[in-house]
């Protein structure tokens, strides 16, 4: 088990890790979007490029819910979330910081007991890696739709749960969020946990071979995860657009 520092304020309990790898992706997204716009070029090339691609592939996913008018509307959306999500699932394969304490720190949650029952603490890994992260965006997604239900039409939304299918549609509501979040953290969590297994535990003339494997195959899940993740956000938009 490995320890995260954690601080309160307010009441309320703030993981640094999760922090600082929120921080960072936002910043590696920002940058990315700033220097792909920076001297655009009509033939685009080298990350103006990539950029583009990505716009592109935003825009089929925002085609595939919507009509065409409004798929031009969601694609900023899909490609800010799809983006985010992407860089975020990666952090934690290219870089987990892990470092070793050997007296107890109680301003970050850093107790003695804890100490005996962790292997380190750990400050850098992916923001996804963590059910809060991933659970706080399905659900700020479906907060979104309700509001978009909402503006479509107030009698059809609240028709659509006063019919007698509203207690079924009601479960489906709160399990559709858990689901879109879960299936987001456990892809990304079990990659991560496996990595940390065959760097800690061992030999690296055994476990090296698989891990380089292994962190290919976990970049490859991190971006269809953002994919599933930005498909699902937009489909579920477009049903509360449609009742």
């Amino acid at each position: 088990m490995e320890l995260t520092p954690k601080v309160q304020f307010l009441g309320m309990t703030f993981d640094l890790t999760i922090m600082i790898g929120t921080t960072v992706t936002c910043v590696i997204v920002f940058l990315i979007t700033f220097l792909a716009t920076r001297n655009r070029s009509l033939y685009p090339k080298g990350l103006q490029n990539v950029v583009e691609m990505i716009i592109d592939f935003a825009k089929g996913i925002a085609r595939m819910a919507y009509d065409q008018k409004t798929a031009e509307k969601y694609v900023v959306f899909s490609f800010t979330l799809f983006l985010f999500i992407m860089v975020a699932n990666q952090l934690g394969i290219f870089l987990m910081v892990t470092t070793e304490a050997h007296q107890p720190f109680p301003s970050l949650g850093i107790t003695e007991s804890a100490l005996q029952e962790s292997h380190g603490i750990n400050w850098f890994k992916s923001p996804t890696a963590d059910l809060n992260v991933a659970l706080g965006m399905a659900i700020a997604v479906a907060l979104f739709t309700h509001y978009v239900g909402i503006r479509s039409g107030l009698k059809n939304y609240l028709g659509h749960y006063i019919s007698p299918m509203g207690p079924i549609h009601l479960i489906e509501e709160f399990s559709k969020p858990l689901t879109h979040g879960m299936r987001l953290w456990a892809n990304i969590f079990a990659g991560e946990i496996l990595i940390t297994i065959m760097i800690t535990e061992g030999s690296p003339l055994i476990t090296g071979a698989p891990l380089i494997v292994w962190m290919g195959f976990s970049l490859f899940i991190g971006v269809i995860q953002a994919y599933i993740f930005t498909v699902l956000a937009n489909v579920y938009i477009s049903q509360k657009m449609a009742h």
